[in-house]
């Protein structure tokens, strides 16, 4: 009998404070998400220059010339990039929770329009394609890279941004804007290589845009694996029916559905916008949700 109120007082007694490298990412905030972003574009940059002696025989001027041309100047980066951040999240034992688990927040009934702005020019692209203009070994290391794209681009953004964000305490509405925000600052980088500047100012917005759909696909269907699929079909899809990676035009004016695919990613931006507005709620943290059911659990 005497053992009873130990055991209770045990179970009551506050967790040790998590110490060093999982604590001090645990604790979230916005400007450790930047840190994750700025790192992982520099490793998506140096890690390619530092292959580049095995990776040159394979490159063409034209990148969608040849599949190891694919492989060599699309697949490779994204497939290292992540290599780097499933082992980052390991370190900090968010796999598969959070990062992959069911998301905190609820979805709501008007977060579906979100996957159908995404999914209209990505089935107009998709059906546009003139994919005799490649070879079989193209068209299928484009879509391989692809969802590459999708996992590492999502996973930095929608997963690490987000859950930082989270566990700082930051509203939805926050979390959304400024996951989309660091999303779009990631893709600033094409002002370097010699873009022109409204070519690049346009990127900005759609990919802010992309990005407030991606964190509404996430919590409408409770899972970042459906934006990593979006997201992974909308690249390659891109990249085919405009013949180069973050060029615009291409073959629309031959195609039909490929015209119509410029006024649905405007209706995407605009869309994503208007959404963005109606974003609530907050995340409970897990500490607290478990402090909370250990609270309410019967005594004695």
């Amino acid at each position: 009998m005497t053992d009873a109120p130990l055991a209770r007082d045990s179970a009551a007694a506050p967790a040790a404070p998590e110490r060093g490298w999982r604590a001090f990412w645990n604790r979230g905030g916005w400007w450790k998400a930047l840190i994750v972003v700025v790192v992982y574009l520099g490793v998506y940059q140096l890690l390619p220059i530092l292959l580049l002696p095995l990776t040159r025989p394979m490159m063409d001027e034209n990148m969608f010339a040849t599949p190891g041309s694919v492989f060599a100047g699309l697949a490779l980066p994204v497939i290292l990039g992540s290599i780097v951040l499933l082992a980052f999240a390991w370190s900090l034992g968010w796999l598969p929770r959070p990062l992959f688990g069911r998301q905190p927040v609820r979805g709501r009934w008007w977060m579906w329009f979100a996957p159908v702005l995404v999914l209209i020019p990505i089935a107009l692209r998709l059906f546009g394609i003139d994919y005799g203009a490649y070879t079989g070994g193209v068209i299928v290391m484009t879509f391989v890279a692809g969802l590459f794209i999708g996992l590492s681009e999502e996973l930095v953004t929608r997963g690490l941004v987000v859950t930082l964000m989270r566990k700082a305490g930051h509203g939805e509405w926050a979390v959304a804007a400024v996951s989309a925000l660091f999303f779009a600052l990631m893709h600033s980088v094409n002002a370097l290589t010699g873009q022109a500047i409204t070519t690049v100012g346009f990127t900005l917005l759609y990919t802010f845009a992309f990005g407030i759909l991606m964190y509404l696909v996430m919590r409408v269907t409770g899972s970042i694996v459906w934006a990593m699929v979006l997201h992974g079909l909308t690249d390659p899809t891109t990249f085919l029916a405009t013949g180069g990676v973050d060029k615009t035009g291409g073959a629309a004016a031959e195609s039909p559905l490929l015209a119509l695919a410029g006024p649905a990613t405007i209706l995407l931006i605009v869309g994503a916008l208007l959404l963005l507005i109606f974003i609530r709620g907050r995340a409970t943290p897990l500490a607290a949700t478990v402090a909370g059911a250990a609270a309410a659990a019967p005594r004695g």
